[in-house]
C-alpha cells in the first residue's frame, strides 16, 4: 500500500513495516540533494515528528514521519551518495523504515489520486 502526506513523504506499507521517502514532487522542488541526515536506528517518532534533514543547493528541509513508528534500518546509500535522492526518489532513495505502531493513523493519508489532485 502507498500513501502520500501532504508535506510530500510517500510511506509504502508491506505487513508492520513502513518504508518512508520523499516524493518525485519534492525532491524537484528541492533541487540538487547534497547531504542527507538520517534518524538513528531504534528511536521511535510521533506522526509528524521531523524525522531525517535533507539539504540541496538550494534548501535544508525536514523529512516528517507519516505515521508514529520506531527505526529499524535507514538508507545509508543516500548518505553516501545523496544524489540518489533526486534520481530515484522513490525507489533507491528512500530514506528509513518503520516498525508500525499506530496502523489506524494511515487512514489519514492521501493515496496517491488524492496527493496528484493536491499538486494540481
Amino acid at each position: 500500500m502507498l500513501k502520500f502526506t501532504p508535506e510530500h513523504e510517500w510511506i509504502q506499507i508491506d505487513g508492520d513495516v513502513a518504508v518512508v521517502g520523499i516524493t518525485q514532487h519534492a525532491q524537484e522542488q528541492l533541487g540538487d540533494v547534497v547531504f542527507v541526515e538520517l534518524p538513528a536506528t531504534g528511536k521511535s517518532f510521533g506522526k509528524g515528528a521531523p524525522a531525517a534533514v535533507v539539504e540541496s543547493v538550494k534548501a535544508a528541509s525536514d523529512v516528517y514521519a507519516p505515521i508514529s513508528g520506531q527505526v529499524i534500518e535507514t538508507n545509508q546509500s543516500i548518505v553516501d551518495d545523496p544524489a540518489l535522492v533526486n534520481s530515484d526518489p522513490m525507489g533507491s532513495g528512500w530514506f528509513f523504515k518503520l516498525k508500525v505502531t499506530k496502523p489506524s493513523e494511515l487512514d489519514s493519508l492521501m493515496d496517491e489520486k488524492a496527493y496528484k489532485m493536491q499538486l494540481g
